[in-house]
């Protein structure tokens, strides 16, 4: 037997998920202009980790009674609120950033891959290639440095760029690099 409640609704509750979309995408305005555009950064981890709460929670507020939104429009102030102290506190204290951030990572040197480093970011060889593919590299001897940083993106910077060494100072492997391609 089908149970078509999985695919219909009913006439009434159309405009609630209207009104609660309205309600919560003025909320989500109101507290972006607050706190400002780093609230829909990727600048750490735990950046990402926020947005995706907050997509968590203006879904459920849209399409479900509950949360209402008043608590959803609070649940959002929250999730703000933490990423605001979080993001403060990691400019404040060096301990804070190490606890939250992840460390940038070198997986590849030149045209040399390290393969302990790759084990380590759980990446594969094939992972590597499409990104050096989409960053234009044709041939690994154009590689100066490629760096899996600390939101999960991959860096990959070309040789014959002049490179300053104050760009890797917080990367682990960095000591792999030759110091005459590190020069600036």
């Amino acid at each position: 037997m089908i149970d078509w409640s999985w695919i219909v609704t009913s006439p009434a509750h159309l405009p609630m998920v209207l009104l609660s979309g309205l309600g919560i995408y003025i909320a989500l305005l109101g507290l972006t202009r607050l706190t400002g555009l780093r609230s829909f950064s990727k600048m750490s981890s735990f950046d990402f980790a926020i947005t995706v709460a907050i997509g968590s929670v203006i879904a459920s507020t849209i399409l479900a009674k509950n949360p209402s939104l008043l608590a959803g429009a609070f649940g959002l102030a929250v999730l703000y609120g933490i990423q605001y102290v979080v993001s403060r506190s990691r400019r404040l204290s060096a301990s804070v950033a190490q606890w939250v951030d992840n460390e940038p990572l070198l997986v590849m040197a030149g045209d040399t891959v390290l393969s302990d480093h790759l084990d380590a970011t759980q990446m594969t060889e094939q992972d590597l290639k499409s990104k050096l593919r989409m960053a234009g590299i044709t041939h690994p001897n154009q590689v100066l440095a490629v760096v899996f940083e600390t939101t999960g993106d991959v860096s990959v910077m070309k040789t014959g760029e002049d490179v300053d060494p104050w760009l890797f100072e917080d990367v682990r492997g960095a000591e792999h690099l030759s110091p005459p391609s590190r020069a600036a």
